[in-house]
């Protein structure tokens, strides 16, 4: 299949996908690796509504900019897309998807779908990072769901992050009794 001119024949193009509803320090640790790896790395801001987002769209790809901006990596970019992800990789050019492991459940759905992706596009790489150990259980469903309550997140996000998602959780407000 080929590919789009986004990308020169020489420049190795990844893809990280994801929703980044919030984007948490174990997201930021897979963008600083991953775009080691690779000459460009974009990070493909998804829609994903089964997973009720808390930011729409345009509010995550902000978010996952300024986080990627105050980290000072020059070969990210930040992409919205709704669209199959092999579609999304083959126009950006890319020839590695980036996906980061947290745990073995991660790691049974994460085999499954590089075997797909695979089937669809056997010219792009699916490359696994594990998360750093102390960031392995962090997810942006748990982080939520803290703050939902009322919970500190602050060891799990940024600073700007835990600001953009408390002033989120005022407005819709807090659930429980206490």
């Amino acid at each position: 299949m080929p590919t789009s001119d986004l990308a020169s024949d020489h420049e190795r193009v990844g893809v990280y996908p994801g929703t980044f509803d919030p984007i948490t320090l174990g997201h930021a640790d897979i963008i600083r690796r991953g775009s080691k790896l690779v000459d460009k790395l974009i990070i493909g801001v998804t829609t994903n509504p089964s997973k009720n987002p808390l930011f729409t769209p345009e509010e995550r790809m902000a978010m996952v900019e300024r986080e990627v901006a105050a980290m000072g990596i020059d070969n990210v970019t930040v992409v919205g897309f709704n669209a199959l992800l092999m579609k999304f990789a083959q126009v950006q050019g890319a020839s590695v998807i980036v996906r980061g492991l947290r745990a073995v459940a991660d790691f049974e759905y994460e085999y499954q779908m590089a075997g797909m992706n695979q089937q669809l596009n056997s010219a792009i790489e699916t490359v696994f990072l594990m998360a750093d150990v102390s960031l392995q259980p962090i997810a942006s469903k748990l982080v939520k769901e803290i703050a939902m309550f009322g919970g500190d997140i602050a060891k799990f996000v940024s600073p700007a992050v835990r600001e953009d998602v408390v002033a989120r959780i005022a407005q819709n407000g807090l659930m429980g009794d206490y």
